[in-house]
């Protein structure tokens, strides 16, 4: 089982706390590079997530989840 990872529990709560990812970048100092590849649920550092977290007051799972790819191409 191969696992990635998928920042749509971030979108939710960006949501509910009425931010945008600009708010990220502009207040924690996210790159935008960075919040591009969450953007297509690739690895960033568990440090970036950290931020997050604290910024949004919220707990990992409320920002990144793991989700199982299909691996059937090879």
């Amino acid at each position: 089982m191969k696992l990635r990872p998928s920042y749509k529990p971030m979108e939710i709560t960006l949501i509910k706390k009425d931010k945008k990812k600009v708010d990220l970048r502009n207040s924690i100092d996210v790159s935008s590079s960075t919040l591009a590849r969450m953007s297509k649920n690739e690895p960033v550092s568990l440090a970036v997530i950290i931020k997050i977290c604290e910024y949004l007051e919220c707990d990992l799972h409320d920002v990144v989840e793991l989700v199982e790819v299909n691996d059937s191409g090879s």
